[in-house]
């Protein structure tokens, strides 16, 4: 059986977005059992910085007295006591590790499970799920397409985007199709960092999230994907169109 880009499997493409798909799909299902199988009451509110470790330790950065109305951190004393993921068994302290380098995890947009915060924000729940998501469209509809860009677009039906192809657009419709699905996490993310009167909410956290993680999860799919090597040449690639594409 040949494949619209010419070759005649997809063991690559498949077996890139199941690994990718299974790592995001992973920790995301971890994130709601690790809270549900901790003792009640074990995970204070918390509120850190992003990438940065600050609950490594009952020292450590988070678990320091920052004030109440800081923009980063608070009075960890007033919101639960101290807590360290080091002291959890090693299954969950991984969990909230990852949590804590990724995540503020600010507690107001986080939420709770058997009264201990969860390890990463709402957000980046959705972005997670949306990155499981993308991984499952590439897996279902992506194929090597020699370059990054076309082996992205690959998940859109061929018949769809040959004009894309015939006017030689397909580097913009790759940016496009990125943007689209950036676009509405950084609007109501800066629009919350710059502007004091607005605050977002965890469902539209979750949505916007959500969008970005799955054209993540297809971008890095298509990325690790598309493998030139897998061709004898250029020309042997098969593009929406009738295009071709041209090696230097």
């Amino acid at each position: 059986m040949m494949y619209k880009n010419g070759l005649n499997n997809r063991y690559r493409e498949e077996r890139v977005s199941k690994t990718l798909g299974i790592i995001a799909g992973g920790y995301l299902i971890l994130c709601f059992i690790a809270p549900a199988s901790l003792p009640q009451d074990s995970v204070p509110e918390l509120s850190g910085r992003a990438n940065a470790f600050d609950y490594a330790f009952h020292d450590s950065w988070g678990n320091q007295n920052h004030g109440e109305n800081s923009d980063l951190g608070h009075n960890q004393l007033l919101h639960g006591g101290t807590f360290a993921w080091t002291d959890l068994n090693v299954a969950w302290a991984i969990v909230y590790a990852i949590g804590d380098i990724n995540c503020h995890q600010k507690y107001e947009r986080s939420w709770e499970i058997n009264g201990n915060q969860m390890p990463v924000c709402t957000r980046d729940i959705g972005i997670f799920l949306g990155f499981f998501v993308g991984c499952l469209i590439f897996g279902l509809r992506g194929v090597n397409r020699w370059t990054i860009r076309d082996t992205f677009l690959s998940v859109f039906p061929d018949r769809k985007i040959g004009y894309l192809y015939q006017k030689d657009l397909r580097l913009y419709a790759t940016y496009f199709v990125l943007f689209i699905g950036l676009l509405p996490m950084a609007i109501d993310g800066f629009t919350q960092l710059f502007l004091d009167s607005y605050e977002s909410n965890n469902p539209l956290r979750i949505i916007t999230g959500f969008f970005a993680g799955g054209v993540l999860g297809c971008w890095f799919s298509s990325a690790l994907s598309a493998r030139p090597a897998l061709f004898q040449s250029s020309e042997e690639v098969l593009l929406p169109g009738g295009a071709k594409l041209v090696s230097n």
